[in-house]
């Protein structure tokens, strides 16, 4: 039979799972009388664990938000989850400046780990592969993430102190729509008021961030991850590309995705189906030209060049390339 210790933490796993548990349900639970569950409840409180009952038909206990984080107890199949999460977490680049508090967070759960449940989770790693090489990432402040996410749920303004690619710094205020995380980044989107335009910032140069009076209504239109992909797509860059390709929207957005390049139908409307296939206009802006001929080759479809005639030199070069080394013997 399980010791009174052993039921005191699993009535904590029972409070933990959410909802309010009626001392019948939990007596059930533990193979217990009503009264020992309430004497288990009262050595929860002791230890500071913020146990609240609640009256009425429908009455029993639940667990508060307390000033500190009680115990916490996972299942096996919970404990996995969480480490394999911050597994994924480290890899992607989606943690704080706080690095160490993910590993410290892994530390503690391996530490009581039951030894079968560590040999599992040990295997797996072993067993695991990873297409993208691990890296350094520029992470954000946690405070600055906690701020910013605050400000997008009230819609509250803020003010930032933001650092640019070139290192011109600035302050800015700025009505967040919401938090954006893509290609291994945070990003926040939203309008600067003083301005009246978008505008979309890596979190990680953002030094500081304070909340201002006053609030701003939710804008309609794209939702901020659609906000954040078309301002890449339309970002200023040294070369601004036009062309049409013959072909259904999954085609050229399997090479030239909605971060790179903007659509639109050139010609007939063909409605909305996807997988029609049509010429479509495509725009981009690009630093270099370099990547665009054998992005097109991987198309395999037709197109047409309208700007700049660099790129049509590009592709002439490659295809001429392409065609000399199929003639080699």
């Amino acid at each position: 039979m399980p010791r009174p210790t052993g039921r005191v933490l699993t009535l904590l796993e029972l409070l933990q799972s959410g909802g309010t548990r009626t001392v019948a349900e939990l007596a059930d639970r533990l193979g217990v009388e009503g009264r020992t569950v309430r004497r288990y409840v009262d050595q929860l409180i002791d230890l500071d664990v913020p146990v609240e009952s609640v009256r009425g038909r429908y009455g029993g206990y639940r667990l508060a938000p307390g000033y500190r984080l009680p115990p916490l107890m996972l299942s096996d199949d919970e404990a996995l989850a969480v480490l394999l999460g911050l597994v994924a977490c480290r890899r992607a680049g989606l943690t704080t400046t706080q690095g160490t508090a993910s590993e410290t967070a892994s530390a503690k759960i391996r530490r009581v780990l039951p030894k079968h449940i560590a040999r599992r989770l040990d295997t797996l790693l072993e067993a695991l592969a990873f297409t993208d090489q691990p890296g350094k990432f520029a992470t954000p402040d946690a405070g600055v993430l906690l701020t910013m996410a605050a400000a997008v749920r009230h819609r509250r303004p803020v003010s930032i102190r933001y650092t640019d690619r070139d290192g011109r710094r600035s302050e800015r205020t700025l009505h967040a729509y919401g938090i954006v995380a893509h290609a291994r980044r945070w990003y926040v989107t939203g309008e600067d008021p003083n301005i009246g335009e978008d505008r979309t910032f890596r979190l990680d140069r953002i030094a500081d961030a304070r909340t201002l009076p006053g609030s701003f209504e939710a804008p309609v239109g794209p939702d901020p991850a659609q906000r954040v992909l078309s301002g890449f797509a339309t970002a200023e860059y040294r070369h601004e590309v036009t062309l049409r390709i013959y072909g259904t929207v999954e085609q050229i957005r399997a090479h030239l995705p909605a971060s790179v390049a903007s659509l639109e139908e050139h010609g007939p409307t063909t409605g909305e189906n996807r997988a029609t296939e049509c010429w479509l206009r495509v725009e981009l802006r690009a630093e270099r030209l370099d990547w665009l001929p054998p992005a097109l080759v991987a198309l395999d479809c037709p197109f047409v060049i309208e700007r700049p005639d660099e790129l049509r030199d590009l592709v002439i070069a490659l295809a001429d390339r392409l065609a000399s080394y199929a003639r080699q013997a």
